[in-house]
């Protein structure tokens, strides 16, 4: 009896079964508009109101094998949204998508740091492969942070992150 009830807790703890599922989020992300050389060009793209790629970066591998791209838009209504490319990871329980004021590290170092400071979790992630998008509460600031994890919170672990990096406009 007590083997039996230890055994189902397990496997409602550890949910080993999420090794062999997958979710596929389709998202559909901005169109951002490439900045062109010509001076024309440009005046007349920064009349229109578009989106606007304020930081990006590439997923590493922490805990499980993970792979994409992310980047922080600022909408045309001064709105931010984190949109993540290309996702691919492992499923796993109660997984989020959290800014951190973390550094990413690489290796085992990096798996555990991102609830040591401040961050801010955006919301349960969407599925474990596609494209996905998370809006930013109007309270969060987006250049109060750093990186991005997808982050376990039943391990607290991070299963991979990615290092946002300013990107230059004009």
């Amino acid at each position: 009896m007590v083997l039996g009830l230890g055994a189902a807790g397990g496997l409602y703890w550890f949910q080993p079964w999420r090794l062999f599922t997958d979710t596929v989020v389709t998202d559909t992300l901005s169109t951002v508009p490439q900045p062109s050389g010509s001076p024309a060009a440009s005046a007349s793209a920064a009349s229109v109101a578009a989106p606007v790629v304020i930081a990006q970066g590439d997923f590493i591998t922490h805990e499980h094998d993970t792979s994409g791209t992310v980047r922080m838009v600022r909408n045309p209504d001064g709105s931010h949204q984190l949109e993540i490319a290309g996702l691919d990871t492992s499923d796993g329980p109660d997984l989020r998508v959290w800014l951190s004021d973390q550094r990413v590290r690489t290796g085992t170092a990096g798996w555990r740091v991102f609830d040591d400071g401040e961050y801010a979790e955006l919301g349960r992630l969407k599925g474990n492969h596609g494209d996905q998008v998370y809006r930013l509460a109007a309270g969060i600031d987006p250049e109060a942070f750093r990186s991005v994890t997808i982050w376990c919170k039943r391990f607290s672990v991070s299963f991979g992150a990615a290092e946002l990096a300013a990107v230059r406009t004009g």
